[in-house]
C-alpha cells in the first residue's frame, strides 16, 4: 500500500444500463472484470444498492456504484451516496486505539482499570486493553436488560458495563463483542483524551484524509444516506430464535433486540447521529478504502505491526465461527478477505466487508443497503474481490 492516496476527480466515468438499472464508476484498464462483477450483482436480484471501490499503490483503480439508495423512494444510488457500515465501525475504532498506542496514551497489555478506575467493579480488574480488542474480555453482551434508546447514550453504556460482572460461561472466554466493543474502547479513548470515539475519529482521521465516514451523522448529511433495507432471509424476531433462550446468546445479540426485522432502529435519524462505537458508522466505500490505503500515513510501522498481529484464535463455542482478531481488526481465516493470504479489516453486518491485502498493497472496501443474513461469507462482496485478485494477478498489473 501507498501512503498518498490521491482521490480521482469526482464525476461518472462510465456507466452500464442492464435491465434498467444504471451501474456508474470506472475500473482503469485491466480491472474491468471487477466492474464485470459488482455489475453482476446488481443485476442478478442480489443487491438493492451498492458501491465497491479500491485503491492500489496510491492510486483509486475501481471505483463503481447503482441501484438505488432509497427502494421506496426510487432514489437511486449516487457518487455521494452513504450507508450505515454496522460493524465496519469496529476498523475505525480499532486504529483510533492503535493512534493513541503510537501516542504513548495507551498500553495494550495494561489493565482496563487503569485508565478508567470503575471497570475494576465485579472482578474486572485483570482485563487488559488487548482483551477488550480481540473479543477475549468475556464481556461480549449486556446482562442488565436495556432499551433501543439507552444504547445510543454511549457514557450511560460504559457505566452499565463498569458494574457489570464477566461472564463466566465459559463460551464467553472467545466471543464476538458485537456492541459492548465500542463502548469499552469509546470510554477509553474518553479517559485518556477527552474526546468520543467519533469526535477523535473525525479530528485525527476523517480530517486529515478528507473522508466520507462518520461515527455520529451531521443532520445536513442526512439526505445522503441510503437506507437499508432486510432481505427476506433476514430474521423476523430475534426473540423467537431457536437460542432465545441461552441467556449468554440473548445477552449478546437481544439485549435490546435491535438487529431483527421486528426492531430495527438503523434508518432513523437519531440512530444516525448518535455514533453508536461499535456498530454506528456511516460512510461511502471510496473513503473506507482510502482510510485502509492511507493508515501506513498515520499509524506508525509498530502499529501497523499490532494491527496484523493475532491475539485470539480459535471458533467460537457460542456461533461455531472461525475467529481471528489482532488489536480490534478482524484477520483473515478462511478467506472472509478473499483469496489474499494475508489480509486485516472488518465486515460489517449484512453484507458490507472492508480492509487491504498488504501484500498486494491493495485496500478496498463494498457497501451495500441490503441487509442478508444468507450470506455468511459475504459472497457479494467476495465475488467483486476474486475478481480484483485476478486482475492484480495478472503479469502486466504486478508492480
Amino acid at each position: 500500500m501507498s501512503a498518498a492516496v490521491p482521490a480521482r476527480a469526482s464525476g461518472d466515468h462510465g456507466s452500464t444500463i442492464i435491465d434498467g438499472m444504471t451501474v456508474h464508476g470506472f475500473a482503469l484498464p485491466g480491472y474491468e472484470s471487477v466492474r464485470d462483477a459488482f455489475e453482476r450483482n446488481l443485476t442478478s436480484g442480489g443487491e438493492a444498492g451498492a458501491s465497491f471501490a479500491a485503491v492500489r499503490d496510491g492510486e483509486e483503480i475501481v471505483s463503481c456504484w447503482g441501484g438505488l439508495a432509497d427502494g421506496a423512494g426510487g432514489l437511486p444510488w449516487t457518487e455521494n451516496t452513504v450507508a450505515t457500515i454496522f460493524s465496519g465501525t469496529k476498523g475505525l475504532l480499532a486504529a483510533c486505539m492503535l493512534l493513541l498506542i503510537d501516542r504513548g496514551l495507551l498500553d495494550i497489555e495494561a489493565a482496563v482499570c487503569q485508565y478508567w478506575p470503575e471497570f475494576a467493579a465485579c472482578g474486572k480488574s485483570g482485563i487488559r486493553v488487548r482483551d477488550c480488542l480481540s473479543h477475549t474480555a468475556r464481556m461480549p453482551g449486556i446482562t442488565k436488560p436495556v432499551t433501543a434508546a439507552e444504547i445510543t447514550d454511549s457514557a450511560h453504556m460504559a457505566r452499565v458495563l463498569a458494574r457489570q460482572a464477566p461472564c463466566r460461561d465459559p463460551r464467553a472466554a472467545l466471543a464476538y463483542h458485537p456492541l459492548t466493543f465500542g463502548w469499552i474502547c469509546d470510554e477509553l479513548i474518553r479517559r485518556v483524551d477527552g474526546r468520543s470515539a467519533g469526535e477523535f475519529f473525525a479530528a485525527e482521521f476523517a480530517s486529515a484524509m478528507s473522508l466520507d465516514i462518520w461515527i455520529g451523522l451531521p443532520a445536513q448529511l442526512e439526505q445522503r444516506v441510503a437506507r437499508l433495507e432486510l432481505h427476506r432471509s433476514w430474521p423476523d424476531d430475534a426473540e423467537a430464535s431457536a437460542q432465545a433462550h441461552d441467556p449468554l446468546w440473548r445477552s449478546v445479540n437481544a439485549n435490546p433486540p435491535v438487529f431483527d426485522r421486528v426492531h430495527f432502529p438503523w434508518n432513523s435519524r437519531h440512530y444516525h447521529a448518535a455514533g453508536i462505537p461499535a456498530a454506528g458508522g456511516i460512510a461511502s466505500a471510496r473513503s473506507l478504502a482510502r482510510f485502509y490505503a492511507h493508515l501506513p500515513d498515520m499509524l506508525s510501522p509498530q502499529a501497523l505491526q499490532i494491527a496484523r498481529t493475532p491475539l485470539a484464535a480459535g471458533v467460537s463455542a457460542l456461533t461455531g465461527e472461525k475467529m481471528r482478531f489482532s488489536s480490534g481488526f478482524q484477520l483473515q481465516v478462511d478467506g472472509r478477505f478473499g483469496p489474499a493470504g494475508e489480509a486485516f479489516g472488518h465486515a460489517g453486518a449484512g453484507g458490507s466487508l472492508h480492509g487491504c491485502w498488504p501484500g498486494e498493497r491493495i485496500a478496498f472496501s463494498y457497501v451495500t443497503n441490503l441487509l442478508r443474513d444468507d450470506d455468511r461469507l459475504n459472497e457479494r462482496a467476495h465475488s467483486v474481490l476474486r475478481a480484483l485478485y485476478a486482475s492484480a494477478a495478472r503479469p502486466a498489473l504486478r508492480r
